[in-house]
């Protein structure tokens, strides 16, 4: 393994995008799906309207892979008490593509916990912590080997199993838009759904994107260290997204899959930078799962691909790539 570099900060690290310089009149426009605030910018005002195709395939994909829109194919998974199910590509690809990650990381990445999810309620929570009864309960319906794949149709072996693809269908989202924009001649401008930035293309003007790493538990947009990049997507997995407090206990929406209950491993985010927005939201949780070491290890194994940690005591861990093939600045 190549050496890592490591960075302490007494400051702990969301993610918002950035130009190092501004082209003129960029036009930027925000919708919300998927329970995910989408802002895209493009740097041709004339392509507006593709802005708006955009939002539409978004709201397009919640409704087919949602675990929570009636009729969606995840809902009609989780409901078809283990029956075969028909589905489409997309929804075969990704859960085929989140089968793969929770085998590359040893099930630190799971795509059978919505039960657990479900029960966890991060978002929806008022300050319940569940009984351990409720979380050996639903952990008993879990493992990625209860998901059976023949031609177009899933069948969990479970009937009580559920799927829920969090955890990588917003990264699968914004590659589809960005697929959509190359096509339609765009290749310039960014993609930010709810932290996970996608770029569009070099920018025109040479100059790199900026994006901004945030700063844990702080005002949204408050970044700790920026990275540059012309090509290329920046994705965040962190406690400080989505959580609530009991006492001294910080009970946030990363959960592992051993436990049940949310990860306690000393780490406050993991930002993976690589081609593929699919690929890095995997990657991002799946590594925050396995720790600074073992995450580590797995990003420093995998090509284009490069890692920030940031740990409970601030100290900033960089993967081997940073500061050679991805130049970045702390504030």
């Amino acid at each position: 393994m190549k050496k890592q570099k490591i960075l302490l900060f007494f400051l702990p690290v969301l993610l918002l995008a950035g130009g190092c310089k501004k082209p003129a009149e960029p036009i930027t426009k925000t919708a919300f799906s998927f329970d995910t605030v989408i802002q895209i910018t493009l740097y041709d005002p004339s392509k507006e309207a593709l802005i708006d195709d955009c939002f539409t395939m978004a709201a397009d994909y919640e409704k087919l892979l949602s675990p929570t829109v009636e009729g969606s194919d995840i809902r009609n998974i989780n409901q078809a008490k283990g029956t075969a199910v028909p589905v489409s590509e997309d929804t075969l690809a990704l859960i085929e593509k989140g089968i793969s990650y929770s085998r590359l990381s040893e099930g630190a990445f799971d795509i059978t916990l919505g039960n657990l999810i479900g029960l966890w309620d991060i978002s929806g929570n008022p300050g319940i912590v569940p009984s351990p009864e409720e979380i050996a309960s639903a952990l008993s319906h879990t493992g990625i080997d209860l998901i059976s794949l023949q031609e177009n149709q899933v069948t969990l072996a479970d009937p009580e199993a559920g799927l829920d693809l969090g955890g990588i269908a917003k990264g699968f989202i914004a590659d589809q838009m960005k697929e959509y924009l190359n096509q339609q001649g765009v290749t310039e401008g960014i993609i930010n759904l709810g932290g996970n930035v996608l770029v569009l293309g070099p920018k025109s003007d040479g100059s790199p994107y900026v994006i901004g790493i945030q700063k844990p538990f702080s005002g949204e947009g408050t970044s700790l260290l920026s990275v540059e990049i012309t090509g290329g997507t920046v994705v965040s997995s962190g406690v400080y997204e989505r959580y609530f407090q009991v006492g001294d206990t910080v009970y946030h929406h990363i959960l592992d899959p051993a436990s049940g209950y949310p990860y306690q491993n000393g780490l406050y985010s993991v930002t993976i930078l690589c081609q593929s927005s699919a690929d890095a939201d995997a990657l991002s949780t799946a590594c925050f799962g396995l720790g600074l070491e073992e995450g580590l290890a797995l990003v420093e194994t995998l090509p284009d691909t490069e890692a920030v940690f940031i740990t409970d005591t601030y100290q900033v861990v960089v993967s081997s790539g940073m500061g050679e093939t991805i130049p970045y600045t702390v504030f």
